[in-house]
This record gives C-alpha cells, structure tokens and sequence, in this order.
C-alpha cells in the first residue's frame, strides 16, 4: 500500500462513433490522509474526452477486499455483494445519463453528465441566468453606473449568442476558453448599427473583466467546477491621463458666457478641478456636506458613490466663491443641492463647446476636471501624492500613481530650482 491516495481502478470505455466523443467510468477507492481505519471510500471515476470528475458513493470498503482489475469487492459476503450491486446500478445509471445527452444533442461535457446524474439544478445554471442572478445580487451594492456597465456587458453577450451561436442562451457548463476568445473576437469586430463608435480594446476588455467577475461568482457557488477565465489573461493598453494645464485652467476660468447653461456648466467643471469630485458627487452635494474641518476651515465631507468610499477635502477658494455664487439658485434650492442637477450627457456636450470658444483643443469631458485637480492643481504645486490619493478617494495609491508623469515633472522642476540656488 503506498501513502495517501490509493487508487484500484476497472475502465470501461465507449466511444460514440457519430460525435467522435470518449466516454469512460471508472471506480476507485481513496484512503483518508490520516488513516484512522483500514476503511476506505469508493469513489465513480467519470472522463469525457479527456477532461474527468469524481462522484463518492458514500460507500466504505476494506481495501484489502478491493479487485483492482474489476473495479469491485471481493468475496461472497452478504454486504460484499449488496455494494457491488450498488456500483452497477450507478454505472448504469452514469452510462444512462451519457447516452441521454447524446440522444438530446445536447453538448456532451463531463459536468453535463454528472449534472444529469445526480438529477441537481445545475443542468439549469445558464449564462443568462448568471447574469439575472448578478444583477440581483449586486444592484444595492454596486453604483448605478456600474451597474449600467453590466447591463451593457450583458447586452453583448446577448447579441453574441444570437448572432454566432444561434441560440438564446448556453449552459453554465459549456463554457470554456474557446467560448472566451470567440466573444473577445465577436467584440472586436462588431459594427454598432447606430452612432455609437466601434470597441476600443479597453473597452473590450472592460466587457471581458465583468464576464469574468460574474464567471468567477458562479464557480464560487460551485455552479461550474472549472474556470474558463482561469488562463485568460486581460490586457489592456496604457491610456494618457488627460487634464487642462495651468494656461487652460487660467482660460477657461476667464472666460463668461451670455448662455446660461454655458456659463453654469463651466462653474460646475470649474468647481470639480478644485475639488477633486466626480460628476455623481458633484450633482449629491448638499449643504450637509459642508463642515468644519481640523483647521477651523470649510471642508467638504461626503462619499464617492462608486466605491461608497469616505472623502474629506479642505475648500479651496475658487470652490468656496462658487458655492456662494449658486447659494440661492432657484434650480439647486428646488433639489435640495448646492448646484442645479445637470445631466452627465448634457454636461459633456456643453463642456465640448466650451472648449471650442475657450481654444483648448482636447476632448473634455467633466472626468477631465477630477484628473486636473490631481495634476495642475494638487501634484503640481507640491502636494504629496498620499494627501491626493486619500482627496480622490482612491482605494489604494497604486490608482493615484497613474499621474506619476506630474510627480516627475514637479521633480524635475524642483531640482532645477536647487540646482540654480546652489549655482548662486
């Protein structure tokens, strides 16, 4: 007897010559790892097309009384033979299950079978469900975008089985790597009937990332035993993080609009850049949110929807004046908010135009102000990339340091200073 698993094991094997398939039952006994009896536990062996699993009997033998060559006990004993007749009524009942996806032309997976076998629910676990399921489970702790972002995801996935499956939906247990490559490259091609533009690979990837996190929750609830993502590997292109320059800032903050809207939108970008605050958070602020900081100074205290995160951020006074400015503004006291609620469509369409009279050449959106409150306004003039981290509500500062570029430049800047005072 060799040390821990002890494996005595009879093949039966049976090859489907229309589907060209390999199925085989085979079974084996295994001793616990610390043997504290000579009982060991005989375990069904099910491989189809080289991939297997294992289903226990729930049946003890010695393995002293195990054929090897047979798959079975030994000897004429009343229990003896009441468990092999046991094993052939599960081989039975295995090569039944087989033989019933087969005639069903269904997909013929070695999970299918032992779904079919033990008669349990997971024959039912399909990727749409998965997603309903997702959906479920996650609306009330997931932002409202993010969410959105799954529902697209889903969208395509959709679109993806109709268009190259041909078919509604697909079981939980038919997915594997090729299913994985051939969605990146449905993504990758598809052609968006309306105006939306083609995929970048960023935002293929971000689709495949959330198929992978609602993968990843099923095989946690065990309802696919192997992760198709498991030699998958992401990979998404480094993006420049875009942000108005000192010179920009200084233009825009200049420049009045007659428009109303115009003028309104501006202020609302303009506050951002000087607190560091996305759309969502921005449109939230309440006058509830403002509060006496450890200096005796205003300080806005709220949570970033996305990530429910706490943040703590001293008022400059650009963003004070522009709080008083909309202070009694009949749009923001009828929401009960310091700023009148604009959506984030029509924010980023006003902000192209605003671009366009103030001669700053980049494609703006109100995202661009959280990125210029990190670089111009905070890392530039020297403050430490933790204090910014913790402004922007960051997890960790591994996200902060995308804007390393700045931290470099200041670097720079503040070494050549050194550099001239040494000289002189």
């Amino acid at each position: 007897m060799t040390k821990g698993i002890n494996e005595y094991q009879v093949t039966l094997k049976l090859i489907d010559m229309r589907s060209t398939s390999t199925f085989g039952i085979q079974f084996v006994i295994r001793l616990p790892k610390q043997q504290k009896n000579d009982q060991a536990t005989v375990f069904a062996r099910i491989s189809v097309n080289g991939r297997r699993c294992e289903i226990s009997l729930k049946k003890k033998v010695n393995p002293e009384q195990w054929d090897d060559a047979k798959g079975k006990a030994r000897g004429t004993k009343e229990e003896t033979r009441k468990l092999n007749e046991h094993i052939e009524r599960i081989r039975t009942l295995i090569a039944d299950s087989y033989h019933q996806l087969v005639q069903q032309k269904k997909t013929v997976t070695v999970d299918a079978v032992k779904a079919l076998f033990l008669g349990s629910d997971q024959s039912e676990y399909t990727l749409i469900k998965l997603g309903e399921y997702h959906n479920r489970e996650m609306q009330d702790k997931l932002a409202k975008g993010t969410m959105k972002n799954y529902y697209t995801t889903q969208k395509y996935i959709g679109k993806f089985l109709k268009d190259k499956c041909h078919r509604a939906d697909i079981s939980l247990t038919e997915l594997n790597y090729k299913f994985i490559l051939d969605f990146e490259s449905y993504l990758s091609h598809h052609q968006p009937k309306d105006h939306q533009k083609p995929l970048t690979n960023n935002g293929i990837m971000k689709h495949m990332e959330r198929l992978c996190k609602m993968v990843t929750m099923a095989v946690t609830m065990d309802w696919i035993e192997k992760d198709p993502f498991a030699k998958y590997k992401l990979h998404f292109n480094k993006v420049e993080r875009f942000y108005l320059t000192k010179e920009e800032l200084a233009a825009m903050e200049k420049k009045n609009f007659r428009i109303e809207r115009l003028q309104t939108v501006k202020d609302l970008f303009l506050f951002s850049c000087y607190t560091g605050l996305a759309y969502i958070d921005t449109m939230n602020l309440t006058a509830a949110n403002i509060v006496k900081g450890i200096d005796g100074e205003d300080w806005l205290s709220t949570s970033r929807q996305k990530t429910d995160i706490d943040v703590r951020v001293p008022l400059l006074p650009h963003a004070e004046a522009l709080i008083k400015k909309y202070k009694e503004h009949p749009k923001a006291l009828n929401y009960g908010t310091l700023f009148p609620v604009i959506s984030n469509q029509k924010m980023n369409a006003y902000l192209k135009e605003i671009a366009d009279l103030c001669n700053i050449n980049k494609d703006i959106t109100f995202h661009i102000a959280r990125h210029t409150f990190a670089t111009t306004v905070c890392l530039s003039n020297g403050v430490p990339i933790e204090s910014v981290s913790k402004m922007l509500g960051h997890t960790t500062i591994r996200t902060t340091q995308t804007y390393a570029k700045v931290v470099e430049r200041k670097l720079s800047e503040d070494m050549a200073n050194l550099k001239r005072r040494m000289q002189s």
